[in-house]
This record gives structure tokens, sequence and C-alpha cells, in this order.
């Protein structure tokens, strides 16, 4: 594969290989990588998860939890290698913490910018399901997939993660 450009979006559904993937993308480059983590660990499920993602990880790795600040977490990789797992959970966050999400995703991008090394950002495709019976998750749907078209047309690489298969799509 050719060398890992300055962004690189990975997309797909749940359990697709999608975080193993992004790490294998990033390792390739030399150490040290910072691993930008979104989730909050509010229950025993989350905490697993987490942990099991941890534990795959080798040597060379830094996590930083930005369940929220995604932003000032990308500005403080310092040039190094980012992999930033994972933007679904990120918007939720900001969703359910009532924060503005088109501003946080402007400065996403800017950040995004300002980026000294390449940036892997992982994030689930939701929009090839049914549409969703309540408000809530029908504007979470909608801006994801608004998030997913701006990145990916920053991004020099698109891959979408089929059983562990990733497919280019740019």
């Amino acid at each position: 594969m050719d060398p890992l450009p300055r962004l690189t979006l990975v997309l797909g559904g749940a359990r697709s290989g999608k975080s193993r993937h992004a790490e294998s993308l990033v390792a390739a480059l030399p150490p040290p990588w910072l691993y930008v983590a979104t989730a909050q660990a509010f229950d025993d499920e989350m905490r697993e998860r987490i942990a099991l993602h941890r534990a795959r990880r080798g040597e060379g790795w830094e996590t930083v939890e930005a369940p929220l600040d995604l932003p000032a977490a990308l500005d403080a990789a310092a040039g190094r290698p980012v992999l930033v797992d994972c933007l679904t959970l990120w918007l939720t966050n900001l969703l359910l913490a009532e924060r503005d999400t088109a501003s946080a995703a402007d400065e996403l991008a800017r950040a995004l910018e300002r980026a000294g090394a390449p940036v892997v950002l992982v994030s689930s495709e939701v929009g090839l399901g049914i549409v969703p019976e309540n408000a809530l998750a029908r504007r979470f749907r909608d801006e994801v997939g608004r998030l997913h078209q701006a990145l990916a047309a920053r991004a020099g690489r698109v891959l979408f993660m089929v059983a562990g298969l990733p497919l280019t799509v740019k």
C-alpha cells in the first residue's frame, strides 16, 4: 500500500475490523504513536471493550482520552502519528452534552489541517440501515453522515471495512 497520507478515514459497520486495521496503518509508521480515545466507560461492558483495545496495542502507543475536546488532543500530538477511535462516539458525546456539533466539526477540521503527522480517523458507518424511529437517533445518523462527507472530502484515503477487509473508496 502507498505511504500513509496526512488524513485517512476508516469507515465500517460494527465488528468490521475498523480499529484493528487503523492501528496497523499507524503502526507502520515510526513510533511513538498517539491513540486518541473518545469512548467513555460508563458500564462494565464498555470498560471491557476499552481494556481489550488497550491490550492489543503494544509498546510505542500513548493513549489520550478525549470524549469531547478532540481538536485539543490533536493539537497536543506534537508531530506524532495519531489514531482517533472513534468519531461516532465523539459525536454521540457532543450530542448528549448538548454541544454545537457543527462548530465542533469545524474545529476538528482546523485541527486536522494543523496536524504535523498522519492522522487516521475511525468511524462507524450508520447510514446503511433502516431509518431510526426517534428524532435523536435520526439526528445522530444525519450528523454522522455529514461529518463523514466533510472528512472524506479532505482525506487523502478513505477505506470501508467489510468482514475485516479494507475496500479503498478513495
